[in-house]
C-alpha cells in the first residue's frame, strides 16, 4: 500500500507570549494559517518493522532524530505495530524558517501511518499523542485558520482567512528558536498583539483591518539582530503590500496583498534585491491532510 500526503507550511498572523510554565514551555496565543507551500511525503509499509526515511535534501537528517521517525516509532510502540514503513520526503518548505516545516512533516506522518497501519485513530487522539513530540504538530494535523493557545495545543478552528495573495521570503540565515525565546525571556515585552482583534477581523472578512493588527512578539528579538528582516519588509511594503511581517521565530517574512499583480511586483523586487534566496508566491489554504 502506498499513501501520499502534502504537508503544508504555516504563517503566524498573530503571535503572543503570555507566560512560561515550570517545564520551560511558553504559554502562547497565536493565530495560525496554512499557506500553499508544501512538502510531499510518500509512505509504503514493509514487513521488516524498520522505519526507512529518505529525503530530497542533504540538510534533512534521515535517522531517528527526524520527527517523522519519532512519530513512526511512537505509534509502533504505543499500538504494538510490527509493520515498518519506507518514507520519502520531498522538501520544499524552507528549513529553520519559522514555518513549522518539521512539525507539518510530523503531522503528515501521524495521519498517513494511521491509515497505512489501520490504527483507526481520530484526529483528537492523534493530536493528544502529537503534543508529546512538538507543540506545533497538533495545529498542523488540524490545519486551516485556527487560534492556538496553551503551549500551542489548545486549538479553536475559526473562519477562513480572507482571500489574498502572499509573498513569502526567507533570507539566507537560520535562526535558533531556543535563542529567540531565551532573549525574549530576558526583557519585558513592550507590546502585545491584539489576538482577539485579529480573530474578529478574520471573522468579519476584513483583510485590511486584519493586516493592521498583525503582530509578533518575537519579531523585535530576531529583527533586532538580523536587519535583513526589516529590509525585506520595507521592499515588500514599498511595492504594494498591505502589511509585511515576520512569522514564528523567523527569519521568514510574509507580505499580504489584495492584488495579484502587486504581489508579483513585490516578489520581483525582493528577487532583484537578492536578500531572500528562498522566495514564494502563495496564498492562504485550508487543507485537510
Amino acid at each position: 500500500m502506498r499513501i501520499e500526503k502534502k504537508a503544508f507550511a504555516k504563517i503566524n498572523l498573530g503571535l503572543d507570549v503570555t507566560g512560561k510554565r515550570d517545564d520551560g514551555y511558553h504559554i502562547v496565543r497565536m493565530i495560525m494559517q496554512n499557506v500553499d507551500i508544501f512538502d510531499t511525503l510518500t509512505f509504503e509499509d514493509n514487513d521488516s518493522g524498520e522505519i526507512v526515511l529518505t529525503a530530497s535534501s542533504e540538510k534533512i537528517p534521515t535517522d531517528d532524530s527526524n520527527l517523522i521517525c519519532k512519530v513512526a516509532k511512537q505509534l509502533q510502540e504505543t499500538y504494538g505495530v510490527t509493520k515498518g514503513a519506507n518514507i520519502n520526503l520531498v522538501k520544499r518548505i524552507p528549513v529553520a524558517a519559522g514555518m513549522a516545516g518539521g512539525s507539518t512533516d510530523g503531522a503528515a506522518a501521524y495521519v498517513a501511518l494511521n491509515e497505512l497501519w489501520n490504527l483507526g485513530l481520530d484526529k483528537k487522539k492523534l493530536c493528544e499523542m502529537a503534543v508529546k513530540l512538538g507543540a506545533d504538530i497538533p495545529y498542523c494535523i488540524i490545519g486551516g485558520t485556527a487560534l492556538a493557545e496553551g503551549i500551542g495545543e489548545e486549538l479553536t478552528v475559526i473562519s477562513d482567512m480572507p482571500a489574498c495573495h502572499i509573498v513569502i521570503a526567507k533570507p539566507a540565515i537560520d535562526v535558533s528558536t531556543g535563542w529567540v525565546y531565551k532573549e525574549l525571556d530576558s526583557k519585558e515585552i513592550a507590546q502585545h498583539p491584539d489576538i482577539d482583534g485579529i480573530r474578529a477581523a478574520i471573522e468579519e472578512g476584513n483583510l485590511t483591518k486584519m493586516c493592521s493588527l498583525i503582530g509578533n512578539v518575537l519579531e523585535p528579538v530576531t529583527a533586532g539582530k538580523y536587519t535583513v528582516i526589516s529590509d525585506i519588509e520595507k521592499i515588500l511594503e514599498d511595492n504594494g503590500a498591505i502589511r509585511a511581517f515576520m512569522t514564528g521565530s523567523g527569519p521568514t517574512v510574509f507580505a499580504i496583498y489584495d492584488d495579484e499583480n502587486k504581489a508579483k511586483e513585490g516578489f520581483e523586487a525582493v528577487k532583484e534585491s537578492k536578500l531572500a534566496p528562498e522566495l514564494f508566491l502563495s496564498g492562504p489554504i485550508n487543507p485537510n491532510i
